[in-house]
């Protein structure tokens, strides 16, 4: 079954019962409060299990004049129904031990009372229940919908709880938000379908069948209840009801409810005299109002309450999400036919991202002059007049097409294009999931196959929509085709920074190569460790630029390069030793040093090396390797000061540098391959690589370490990007 089927189904139930569901959700989140605060009266009993029947009605048969009825509730609050002195029945709270009067039963709130009629019925009756019955259904197969699409999103149901792609707001709490909470909106569904069923009696009877039982007319009798061997025994924890005999006749018994049957005993013997279980009707019944009602449980009560506001936000962010996804989905504004055209956009799309991406792409070619047409995979044809390619399709669950791609590879071997055609293919996913870029890796392999197709550029993957990795690759691009393409950027939504104090403590001069080192302290107490980002305020605005964090003894030490027009790099080296500024720290928890791993390399080049200078420092027990690449060995006095001391004070540390203007003329990767023996050694021994420094960089490192993982037995390139031992903050 394709996902669309369940997508489609998913999304229409959904629409089909949102009033419905709106009113339950609402309603159930009122009424969920109510076995909360009956709760927080505190007149429940915690020992119910060493407190005897026997106890419980000698106590109050000694306070009150007449009992006519005792009641335990699930709440282990213990009811009794009392005669007052005017002879009028009166339900109070009571101490089983004492039979004092903790409190009287007071009518229930009318917001309760109201809330209640309308989640059962909606004040329709007997067609209000059926529709609660049936909107109940359909919430559970909601979910069960909602669960398979979640399996397919997250690569499979042993998945469900691996880690969720940062995405926006909506798609990424619908996801988290729908496995902390399926297991109780299932429950919510089915015990509302089982109880609408009981209301119309659909299942069978519920009557206790009573058998006499035989009587010892020789049993002996007691004058005083607390000696009757049958009260004696029985907890108030295995009681439910007891209706009390209207006077002390022998033939006058107490009726009892128990947890399982309900029984009639002899008030001077304690001999049953009938006996009749309850049938599982009645006992699924209690269940599953104490499971839709929360009733005598607080954390249950909270989690339904929970769950009935989940259910809320999944209605909420559903339509969000699927609005965003045919916005994104009709932003295909064809002008040109598609047989005029020399340029042809495919795109594969889940949520609308790639969309996003191939629409900038083709609003810049456009803007340049070309004949662009912009398509979905599944509607691949023959394009007269085309010449170039660019497919943009993300991957879905356990490497599946996107809804609207699952069509291109059998249509792609069914059509002959007229021309030649040079051929790109972006990916776009997260490392965070095992099948990475996996559908854009069989495209770009079944089009590389093809007779009149040739690759233009090899296959770009693009990690969590990362738009500077997408700029990489549009240089690489215009340089293939000869002609610049503009691209407008997405506009980034406006953060909220909690901006702190530090002190300016040191600043260097310019290096060789215009980069210096600043180091802070901060002013009040800060949490912030290597790898985070320090978010700068040039402006005294919101305008920010970041800076990767070294910590090294509790300061913060950049390393910046000054441009001569940046305004970050400017503003910071304009600052005076002892002057106070106000930054923010940017937690960022993927970059931060591995202390379980035995072995660490890190690559980096130009002032990416300042986290790694925190980490070496905070470092005791593992053994680094750093390979850092500069333009000459200038280049590299400014960090020396700082490598030498931690060199110096731990022999587990090896250091490689490379110089692109100088000497043996090599770039970082250059030493990386050569080191090959070492980058195995350490891959292989679970050991991390964290890189970081330009993107251009990172891809030409990447692209060393696949061929160093060529043919290796312990673990493939493609498994050691998805495994976490590799970690990168490139820019």
């Amino acid at each position: 079954m394709t996902i669309s089927i369940w997508r489609y189904s998913h999304l229409t139930l959904a629409l089909v019962s949102s009033l419905f569901l709106i009113v339950a959700s609402v309603t159930g989140i009122i009424l969920a409060v109510e076995p909360i605060s009956h709760q927080a009266k505190g007149y429940a009993v915690e020992n119910l299990e060493e407190v005897s029947l026997a106890t419980t009605i000698d106590a109050l048969k000694n306070t009150y004049d007449e009992v006519l009825g005792l009641e335990v509730e699930s709440s282990g609050f213990v009811k009794a129904s009392v005669l007052t002195m005017d002879m009028e029945t009166l339900d109070v709270y009571v101490n089983p031990v004492t039979g004092e009067q903790l409190g009287e039963v007071k009518e229930r709130p009318y917001v309760y009372t109201f809330a209640t009629n309308v989640h059962r019925s909606l004040f329709l009756k007997s067609i209000g229940r059926f529709f609660v019955g049936l909107i109940s259904l359909l919430l559970a197969i909601i979910a069960i919908t909602g669960l398979v699409l979640l399996a397919k999103r997250q690569g499979g149901f042993l998945k469900l709880f691996s880690k969720v792609q940062k995405d926006y707001f909506e798609l990424r709490y619908h996801v988290v938000l729908s496995r902390w909470f399926f297991i109780p909106i299932v429950i919510l569904a089915v015990t509302g379908v089982y109880l609408s069923a009981e209301k119309f009696n659909l299942l069978p009877d519920t009557n206790v069948e009573q058998q006499e039982v035989v009587v010892n007319e020789k049993a002996k009798a007691y004058n005083n209840i607390k000696e009757v061997p049958f009260f004696k025994e029985t907890t108030l924890a295995a009681v439910r009801q007891v209706e009390f005999p209207f006077s002390d006749d022998p033939e006058e018994y107490y009726v009892i409810a128990l947890q399982d049957r309900e029984v009639e005993v002899n008030q001077q013997t304690g001999a049953i005299v009938s006996s009749g279980d309850f049938p599982f009707v009645t006992l699924a019944s209690r269940l599953s109002l104490v499971l839709h009602t929360g009733e005598g449980n607080v954390i249950w009560s909270i989690i339904l309450l929970l769950a009935s506001a989940s259910i809320l936000f999944f209605m909420y962010s559903g339509f969000v999400m699927t609005l965003k996804r045919r916005k994104k989905g009709k932003r295909i504004a064809q002008v040109l036919d598609k047989d005029e055209c020399e340029y042809i956009i495919l795109v594969g799309s889940e949520s609308g991202t790639a969309f996003d991406f191939a629409q900038r792409f083709y609003n810049g070619l456009t803007q340049v002059g070309k004949k662009v047409y912009l398509t979905e995979l599944n509607k691949y044809s023959t394009y007269e007049k085309a010449k170039n390619i660019v497919i943009f399709t993300s991957t879905y669950g356990e490497g599946e097409p996107p809804t609207n791609a699952r069509k291109f590879s059998a249509l792609f071997s069914t059509i002959q294009q007229p021309n030649n055609i040079d051929f790109s293919v972006i990916g776009f996913g997260s490392l965070d999931y095992p099948d990475y870029c996996k559908f854009a890796i069989e495209l770009d392999n079944q089009l590389s196959a093809a007779e009149n197709f040739q690759q233009q550029l090899p296959l770009f993957k693009i990690n969590k929509s990362d738009f500077d990795s997408f700029e990489l690759w549009m240089i690489q691009y215009t340089t293939k085709v000869g002609f610049t393409i503009p691209v407008e950027r997405p506009l980034l939504k406006k953060k909220k920074y909690k901006k702190v104090e530090f002190e300016v403590l040191e600043r260097t001069d310019l290096n060789v190569d215009n980069t210096f080192l600043l180091k802070l302290l901060p002013k009040s107490k800060v949490d912030f460790t290597s790898g985070d980002l320090l978010e700068v305020f040039p402006n005294d605005d919101d305008t920010v630029r970041q800076y990767s964090i070294a910590r090294i003894d509790d300061t913060i030490l950049l390393s910046i390069k000054k441009h001569e027009l940046g305004k970050g790099s400017n503003y910071l080296f304009g600052l005076k030793i002892g002057e106070t500024i106000k930054v923010a720290i940017d937690r960022n928890e993927d970059f931060h040093f591995s202390k379980n791993a035995k072995k660490s390399i890190f690559i980096s080049n130009g002032t990416g090396i300042a986290p790694f200078l925190g980490m070496i420092s905070e470092n005791t027990t593992q053994n680094i390797s750093m390979f850092w690449g500069g333009r000459e060995k200038a280049s590299m006095e400014i960090y020396n000061s700082v490598l030498e001391k931690e060199v110096s004070n731990h022999e587990s540390i090896n250091v490689f540098t490379s110089f692109s203007r100088e000497g043996e003329k090599q770039y970082v990767q250059d030493v990386v391959l050569e080191q090959k023996g070492l980058v195995l050694k350490t891959i292989n021994q679970n050991g991390t690589i964290m890189i970081c420094g330009s993107l251009a960089m990172q891809h030409d490192v990447l692209d060393v370490l696949e061929r160093i993982l060529q043919g290796n037995q312990t673990i493939s390139f493609e498994a050691f990007e998805k495994s976490g031992q590799l970690k990168t903050d490139c820019y």
